[in-house]
């Protein structure tokens, strides 16, 4: 494919670079909804949600990714993903997946709402459930 119709990708976390290259397009979720990033997009910034992150690098290889909370940059023809966590499926555990979300819940439940606290086991319930679903458990 020419490189007019591809994008250069960064996908980053803490404990470094998890993948970095040209893909025709880029699939993830927002606070607000799903987005694909395509060659030449409008410059975009936006929180991101966990979901599962689709790397599309040609017509037959796509590139998948567990993606927890982060943010997304696009501008000049590139797509920075700067993630807590991006995982590959085969590398997920549904039975660690499941005690996480059950914690979370469990949390959720004994905190006040708007509290830190609250917030961030929303944001442990948030990652677990689309975890889980990636996963298939």
């Amino acid at each position: 494919m020419a490189a007019e119709h591809m994008v250069d990708v960064e996908v980053l976390t803490p404990e470094g670079e998890v993948w970095s290259g040209e893909a025709r397009q880029v699939s993830t979720r927002t606070e607000v909804g799903e987005i694909g990033i395509l060659a030449n997009h409008a410059p975009v910034l936006a929180a991101l949600r966990p979901t599962e992150l689709r790397l599309h690098v040609s017509d037959s290889e796509t590139k998948t990714y567990a993606q927890a909370h982060g943010w997304l940059q696009v501008y000049g023809n590139r797509a920075r993903l700067l993630l807590e966590e991006a995982i590959p499926p085969e590398d997920l555990d549904s039975g660690t997946l499941k005690e996480q979300l059950s914690d979370a819940e469990q949390r959720l439940s004994e905190c006040e709402e708007g509290s830190a606290e609250h917030n961030r086991a929303q944001k442990d319930r948030d990652r677990a459930q689309a975890f889980l679903s990636i996963a298939g458990g």
